[in-house]
């Protein structure tokens, strides 16, 4: 039997082009036999009817605060708390923000600020509003407020931009959900739910993680990079955001979205990367999980280079910066818990150890990243936690519990 059959769903339905898609996911709770309840904003009217809402729901769609009708048959306040799980989807950059500073001035608010229960957002919007660090704030707020989050997704937008801001898909919105409704106090959230409730160990600790690879021009449209994917370093990001930390991410160029609640840094080079991480301090904690680039190109070309009779330029390499060094042994802000990571493919531990030492951090998290492993922009990882006098390996695991195992060993170290 499903976890959803008998839960009762209050879905807010927000003003944008997602909105449509509001309407499978409907049907996909109705299946699984979960009751649904819909309050239509008067954006989200212009993008889906309330009888084509309604006749899914098979249930009146709530839209006007003030209906006289609507409050003698059932009032907001009872609204708001007849359900086991308030989703607002599409969550607008202005519901979020309506949310954040607590308004009450539509149904849809008012219904958000009345209830006693879990509310899960599937944020929806332009890329740049969705970067926009008002946006950012808020959806801080609302995870310090306990407000659970469900993507969004990189993709094109209807106005013809491509970037993190795509609502999730049904499919997924629906995983969240019932995630939301089996998760219990003490275990850790499924994978795909942000769960930004419960103990914060990390509360008012700012947290500094860099994550992907760095791209080092050859010329305008050839680089150096490497496979790292971002993954292990963004969850890293989500589960500090998730332990209460204030979290930098300053992330190489990646395909995943941006993890909610963290404040992010675009860059593409290592001495780019080395400038956002410097800007971002001071920290309390750092951790350095970005793959960077050991080597660029001396002079790379401002034109795009073309093929000739004399075959393939010569490039030549000098170092890049050492970042996780440079942060490590700085004189006057050097945070007091330093990590770094240690992608080998071979004598792993041996490595790590050298590492440690050459860098002077405090952590070395190690791992084999020998293609044969798949760790390399996978969904898993077996590490090492190497200190001074310690050794620590764990199981092969998905990279989001690496990152809250991770995140839950640094906050004893610092609390």
């Amino acid at each position: 039997m499903s976890i959803l059959a008998g839960k009762r769903i209050l879905l807010i339905i927000g003003g944008g082009i997602a909105a449509y898609k509001t309407l499978d996911l409907i049907r996909r709770l109705k299946e699984r036999g979960a009751g649904v309840r819909a309050i239509l904003t008067k954006a989200g009217g212009e993008f889906v009817t309330p009888l084509s809402v309604s006749g899914l729901t098979g249930e009146k769609v709530y839209m006007d605060l003030f209906s006289l009708t609507d409050e003698s048959e059932m009032g907001h306040i009872q609204l708001s708390r007849d359900a086991d799980l308030l989703v607002v989807a599409p969550a607008t950059a202005d519901l979020m923000a309506r949310m954040a500073q607590g308004h009450a001035n539509d149904l849809a608010s008012t219904a958000l600020l009345a209830t006693d229960k879990r509310v899960l957002i599937a944020p929806a919007m332009n890329v740049r509003m969705w970067e926009h660090p008002a946006t950012r704030r808020n959806l801080r707020q609302l995870g310090a407020d306990g407000v659970l989050t469900v993507g969004p997704n990189d993709g094109a937008m209807a106005c013809g931009e491509f970037g993190p801001g795509r609502m999730a898909e049904p499919m997924e919105i629906l995983a969240a959900i019932e995630a939301a409704l089996a998760e219990r106090p003490g275990l850790p959230a499924p994978d795909g739910l942000a769960r930004l409730a419960g103990p914060k160990p990390l509360a008012g600790k700012h947290v500094l993680i860099t994550s992907g690879p760095t791209h080092e021009p050859i010329d305008p449209v050839r680089y150096i990079a490497n496979r790292s994917s971002g993954k292990q370093g963004h969850a890293i990001a989500a589960a500090a955001v998730e332990a209460g930390a204030r979290v930098t991410l300053v992330s190489g160029p990646v395909t995943l979205a941006d993890p909610p609640g963290a404040n992010v840094v675009h860059v593409e080079s290592a001495r780019d990367m080395r400038a956002a991480v410097e800007a971002a301090l001071p920290a309390d904690i750092a951790i350095f999980a970005a793959a960077v680039a050991d080597w660029r190109v001396a002079n790379s070309a401002e034109e795009k280079i073309k093929k000739g009779k004399d075959g393939p330029p010569a490039l030549a390499l000098v170092e890049n910066p050492d970042i996780l060094a440079t942060i490590a042994k700085h004189a006057d802000k050097r945070p007091p818990l330093v990590v770094g990571f240690a992608a080998e493919t071979e004598q792993v531990i041996d490595h790590a150890r050298a590492k440690l030492k050459k860098k002077g951090c405090d952590l070395i998290v190690a791992n084999d990243v020998s293609p044969a492993t798949g760790i390399m922009g996978g969904d898993r990882n077996t590490v090492h936690l190497v200190g001074p006098e310690t050794l620590e390996t764990w199981p092969d695991l998905p990279k989001t519990e690496v990152a809250r195992r991770l995140i839950a060993a640094l906050a004893e170290k610092v609390s």
